[in-house]
């Protein structure tokens, strides 16, 4: 069930589907950021497309900026022209400085190379109109536009000169039904080159992070964090924006280049399957809050020690009025290691920032694979919180989404996703007082 208010429709999760029939009541406004860099040829035949929306040209602001260019860029005189030093590759700062000078409500992030067909603005603004916490992101296809002149149109000449489409990223939208499915992965469908999102929502979010200057990275790490936030997620295969040239696949462009991407969102997107295996992160992905009580000092070994075991990439916060102190699963207890393990380095931020929170009520023992299924559904934007109980039925865990909560704080009920109530047989509570050595020896 949907609420409409004064800003937004309330929806359940990611149920873009909702929507799927609703315009809005006036055309909203549009602020076009088109990311620049020694692309003259490229960058008027964008603008030109941008002049050819069939959008109302009143309700649309055209910002390119540019990143350090030997020249400043010839454009027409209604685009608002912003230039910022060639300090590296800062399209997170570029894109950030458009943000800052747009003036309408929505923000439309483009490349100067990446060309929109005629009803791009007016269909990947549409949910972003009606919800303000929507992300969308458009289709981008790929051909070689260089023969063309760059007054020719796009969607009539791009066809003749088409490339591949990335097929595992077509493959991610059919199977997720265009992002209406979602999970702590999906962050990879959104492409920075063509989404879309609220100023509002831009905001709050922080946008995007400025230490990026290199090539690739930055709309992942920034779409992760707007996922975390609640963002709704939107892929709109109407709104096609053409690419002059192949992916970055099809470039063939430097497998250590990628690795470096690879290395750094490991860090900053802490993650199943994105983090890496064995080496820890400074991140936490997963929040677990233990008994401060009321526990021997076998109970909380061993629960701590499980718990961490079971839950790769959590930090356990123990805390009576505040942060008292974080233990985390794979540190070896170097003096590094002892030092991002300072309390004070786990402030209130970092820990919005992680994925799920797990609360443990009782002195428990948790085996490998007991908390697998629980997690993943939370995870999965199905449920908000999952209530795990012993075999008598006794509420031993309570598992809860961020993602989630963000939603409900933003939309209170309207918003709320059912819990799931679960008997694990693999998370037994330590009601006496258990045999440590036993334990560690796996008898």
């Amino acid at each position: 069930m949907t609420l409409r208010r004064s800003d937004g429709w309330a929806l359940p999760g990611n149920r873009w589907d909702l929507l799927a029939d609703v315009e809005p009541g006036s055309p909203p406004s549009i602020s076009v950021i088109v990311s620049h860099f020694e692309q003259p040829s490229q960058l008027a035949r964008t603008l030109r497309a941008l002049d050819r929306q069939r959008h109302p040209a009143e309700l649309v602001e055209i910002i390119v900026v540019d990143d350090g260019s030997r020249e400043p860029p010839q454009v027409p005189g209604h685009v608002h022209l912003i230039r910022q030093d060639d300090l590296g590759f800062r399209l997170a700062a570029a894109r950030n400085r458009g943000a800052v000078a747009a003036r309408n409500d929505v923000l439309v992030f483009l490349d100067a190379d990446t060309a929109p067909e005629p009803d791009y603005l007016s269909r990947l603004s549409r949910l972003p109109a009606l919800t303000w916490d929507a992300v969308t992101v458009g289709r981008r296809r790929h051909a070689d536009l260089t023969p063309l002149d760059p007054a020719a149109d796009v969607e009539l000449e791009g066809p003749s000169h088409l490339l591949p489409d990335p097929a595992w990223l077509a493959d991610a939208y059919g199977a997720s039904g265009d992002l209406l499915r979602v999970d702590s992965r999906s962050y990879r469908y959104v492409i920075g080159a063509v989404i879309a999102c609220t100023r509002r929502f831009f905001a709050e979010t922080g946008g995007f992070d400025e230490s990026f200057t290199r090539y690739g990275g930055e709309d992942w790490e920034w779409a992760y964090r707007a996922w975390l936030n609640g963002a709704v997620l939107a892929h709109v295969p109407g709104a096609v924006a053409w690419h002059d040239g192949p992916d970055s696949a099809g470039r063939g462009d430097s497998l250590a280049g990628k690795n470096d991407e690879a290395i750094r969102l490991a860090e900053l997107i802490p993650v199943p399957s994105s983090r890496g295996r064995g080496l820890p992160s400074t991140r936490a992905d997963i929040a677990v809050t233990v008994p401060t009580t009321d526990l021997s000092a076998g109970q909380r070994f061993i629960t701590l020690d499980s718990v961490l075991a079971a839950v790769p990439g959590a930090v356990v916060v123990e805390a009576d009025g505040g942060v008292a102190s974080e233990t985390r699963a794979g540190t070896d207890g170097d003096a590094a290691a002892a030092e991002r393990l300072d309390p004070a380095r786990l402030d209130r931020a970092r820990l919005d920032r992680v994925r799920l929170d797990v609360i443990v009520e009782r002195a428990v023992r948790v085996e490998p694979g007991s908390l697998d299924d629980a997690l993943a559904a939370i995870d999965g934007d199905a449920f908000s919180e999952v209530v795990i109980r012993g075999t008598d039925g006794e509420v031993l865990i309570r598992a809860a989404s961020r993602r989630a909560r963000s939603r409900f704080d933003r939309w209170g009920g309207d918003a709320r996703l059912p819990a799931l109530d679960l008997t694990a047989s693999g998370i037994h509570r330590l009601s006496e007082e258990p045999d440590v050595e036993a334990y560690l020896g796996g008898w």
